[in-house]
């Protein structure tokens, strides 16, 4: 396993004021911001493309997207080996491309088959990528800029997304099946535009020759306990992306009397309060012992804005307004803090031989917790109210101190290999 980079003794010097000036970083700025603002174009409008225009129902719709998240879910570990194999940049620009065209099939289907089957492929290409993308970002980024450099690009797929959501707004507004159209085709050229930016960046961007790769490393991801307990409890505290997508919208209109638009407000204050902190919150977390007390402080927060969200139920609708947003930002706080720590330890605890698997299995694991979160946040709090919020901050916060043993039998497993 690779070893932890060291904590910086001084003051960063490799931003100026938000913009990086590392050129390596600030090329990965560009094409971050192109890809974020496409998929922020298309999420807010997708869905009701499908209804209203090709005239599939809402339920087939989520049945569709559910199918195809699971062969998603699937594809990150061998994407991931083919980037080990034939390179990051070549597998990265082939998966971004095809995103691309199947973005421009959706624009073309006209039966549920079409849809499912289109639905399939981009979910596997655009899910294939996230691992593979991760990896290049370890090859390209320098060990002492790999954590910094990536919190920086969280905050501008932020930016990004905000951005392009705007702008789905505006076509939800118009809602036209022409204005619809046009989002997802900018959608598949900010993909292939990326895929561009991609090909162009520097180094050899991960490739290895097999035969450099002994080839019990190729595939050791996938058995490598020890780095599949840390991922499953990275996991863990990632559903909190569900319940303030999901749950979160569903509680304060079904459980309180606070305004309907409050969930829009929490969405925009995460996206601000998200692009102003993830950098500063990440210097300190570019070590092992640093990243685990950061996830056992996630976890520990997470159950707190639980807490919030629970008091909320029953107060008037000034009250509740306050508290939740209250509760929302100590879920942002808690969220940079995960992220910052899950990125460490995922880039950490990684075998270098073979970072592409790594990184699939590691993401592979937040795209399980993505696909589990709405319904295990509609069993517990949406359908328990406050004893359900009390389970959810619970398993947060078993999560969070987890990962402090998984951590520690992760570097002695890779001491014993002698890595």
């Amino acid at each position: 396993m690779t070893t932890s980079p060291p904590r910086p003794t001084g003051p960063t010097t490799r931003f100026a004021g938000m913009l990086p000036t590392v050129p390596v970083l600030r090329r990965l700025s560009l094409l971050t911001l192109l890809n974020a603002f496409g998929r922020g174009l298309f999420f807010p409008v997708s869905v009701l493309y499908f209804t209203r225009f090709v005239g599939l129902s809402a339920t087939s719709v989520g049945v569709g997207l559910t199918v195809a998240g699971v062969f998603g879910l699937a594809a990150g570990v061998p994407a991931g080996r083919a980037s080990d194999r034939w390179g990051r940049r070549p597998v990265l620009t082939g998966l971004w491309i095809g995103c691309g065209v199947g973005l421009v099939a959706y624009t073309l289907i006209d039966s549920y088959v079409s849809f499912l089957l289109t639905a399939v492929c981009y979910a596997t290409l655009s899910q294939g990528s996230m691992g593979v993308r991760n990896a290049l970002y370890a090859d390209v980024l320098p060990p002492g800029e790999r954590v910094e450099g990536r919190a920086h690009l969280r905050m501008v797929t932020n930016v990004g997304m905000g951005v392009g959501g705007a702008f789905g707004a505006l076509a939800l507004q118009l809602d036209s099946r022409s204005g619809y159209t046009a989002l997802i085709l900018v959608d598949a050229l900010a993909f292939v535009g990326s895929a561009v930016l991609v090909h162009r960046l520097p180094g050899g961007a991960g490739r290895r020759p097999v035969a450099d790769t002994p080839a019990e490393s190729r595939w050791r991801a996938v058995r490598d306990l020890p780095f599949l307990a840390v991922t499953f409890l990275n996991a863990v505290l990632a559903l909190q992306y569900g319940l303030l997508e999901v749950g979160l919208p569903l509680w304060i209109a079904q459980h309180t009397e606070a305004p309907r638009w409050t969930a829009a407000l929490v969405m925009v204050l995460n996206c601000v309060l998200v692009a102003l902190l993830q950098v500063r919150v990440t210097r300190g977390v570019e070590d092992l012992p640093g990243a685990v007390k950061a996830m056992r402080r996630s976890g520990l927060l997470l159950a707190v804005s639980c807490a919030f969200f629970a008091f909320s139920a029953g107060a008037s609708p000034l009250w509740a307004l306050g508290i939740l947003v209250v509760g929302a930002v100590v879920q942002v706080l808690a969220e940079v803090v995960q992220a910052a720590g899950g990125r460490t330890v995922g880039y950490g605890l990684a075998d270098a031989r073979a970072q592409g698997v790594y990184q699939g299995v590691f993401n592979s694991g937040q795209a399980a917790a993505t696909m589990a979160a709405p319904a295990l946040v509609t069993v517990t709090a949406i359908q328990h109210g406050t004893a359900g919020w009390a389970v959810l901050g619970a398993l947060f916060v078993v999560a969070g101190i987890a990962v402090g043993p998984a951590v520690r039998w992760a570097r002695r497993d890779g001491q014993w290999r002698g890595e």
